[in-house]
């Protein structure tokens, strides 16, 4: 992916499993109250290392062709923004 580059983030879903209850909509600004990012990085790529067993909605610059299948497979939506 072109517009993806060095300075983006990669998140797993295990840690999106640790870190936000069912239901939750996950954006930059969400994963810095998490302590995940500061803002200044605010291109986020989700990894499918791990275990999700929770509905979530992600936003995200990216996502892995395994986390977006691990999240879809829950009911949740995996958006590229």
């Amino acid at each position: 992916n072109a517009r993806f580059n060095a300075k983006a983030l990669a998140v797993n879903v295990s840690d999106l499993e640790k870190k936000f209850e069912a239901g939750a909509e996950i954006t930059v600004e969400t994963l810095a109250k998490a302590g995940f990012t500061d803002n200044k990085q605010p291109k986020i790529k989700i990894l499918g290392n791990g275990e999700l067993t929770k509905k979530l909605t992600v936003n995200a610059a990216a996502f892995s062709a395994s986390a977006t299948e691990k999240i879809q497979k829950l009911g949740g939506t995996a958006e590229v923004k």
